[in-house]
């Protein structure tokens, strides 16, 4: 597609994870086209390393450490609460930090590991600071799934790690419920004819640190750069010819590379009653009550 980019320029942009990896190369590109970029990550030394490594390059890129971890619901509450002390409004919100096929464990509240930090930890920093993403012109929220969600099941009676864990039905369920939340945010926004956008993105296969659980990659996968990864996300949250509740990802083979084009959505996302049932489990367990 031919990207039609918005000006940047006076803009504030929170991504989360955004240390490495996608994050990094999103906060990158918002950074030298102008934005104010909050960097947020758990390690600060990690997030100061990436403003470094983005200041070589543009030194006179405007960015702040934001330390979150995604772990803990109070943490994500501390960190909306200062930003929200901070700033007076957010344009950007990018839901991109995770976790992919780690060993067995929870949060610190008790979610399911990957569960927990992909869904539960973004659903309530989004809810956390609707009211800032309202306050802009027209704010986005972009929310990363992965091809993963493809023949996932929410299963709701395995949130919490009550069944045997299986590290890739776990993942798939997580990003599964990313998806389902990006497109029930948009429609609820609409319907309060909110001028803020909720998409959705996913980076095919992508090398980046989320696989370090993965061991040794076989030959005949191919992986493109983290660069190439995070062009659907930055045209989700940048291009002004998309439309809220979209789903974008690489174009190419199942898209697992090529270059950003409108991705499948699973039949699983738009199953009658499932993002309802998602939305009011989620506020019952974050106790995060979006503006009716």
């Amino acid at each position: 597609m031919t990207e039609s980019k918005m000006d940047m320029n006076g803009k504030t942009a929170l991504i989360t994870g955004a240390n490495t990896g996608l994050g990094f190369e999103i906060a990158r590109a918002l950074a030298t086209r102008g934005a104010q970029v909050i960097v947020a990550g758990r390690n600060e030394a990690k997030v100061q390393t990436a403003i470094d490594r983005i200041k070589d390059e543009a030194p006179d890129a405007r960015l702040e450490v934001g330390l979150v971890d995604l772990n803990a619901l109070a943490s994500v509450k501390d960190f909306a609460t200062r930003i929200a002390n901070t700033h007076t409004r957010l344009d950007i919100l990018i839901n991109n930090a995770g976790v992919m096929v780690p060993p067995a464990g929870t949060t610190q509240d008790g979610f399911e590991t990957q569960f927990g930090v992909n869904f539960v930890a973004h659903f309530a920093l989004t809810g956390h600071l609707i009211q800032l993403l309202n306050a802009a012109p027209a704010a986005r929220v972009v929310t990363l799934s992965s091809i993963g969600h493809r023949g996932a099941v929410l299963d709701f009676d395995n949130f919490q790690l009550e069944k045997p864990y299986d590290p890739w039905r776990e993942y798939g369920q997580s990003k599964l419920a990313d998806l389902v939340f990006a497109l029930e945010l948009d429609r609820r926004l609409r319907a309060k004819d909110s001028s803020v956008r909720s998409l959705a993105a996913h980076p095919g296969v992508s090398q980046t640190d989320l696989t370090r659980n993965l061991g040794d990659i076989p030959a005949g996968i191919k992986m493109m750069p983290p660069a190439d990864g995070a062009a659907p996300a930055l045209v989700a949250a940048t291009d002004t010819h998309v439309e809220g509740g979209q789903y974008w990802g690489p174009d190419g083979p199942e898209e697992r590379s090529g270059t950003p084009g409108l991705a499948i959505v699973d039949a699983a996302a738009l199953k009658d009653g499932v993002a309802e049932r998602l939305w009011d489990w989620a506020e019952k367990a974050t106790g995060i009550k979006y503006p009716q």
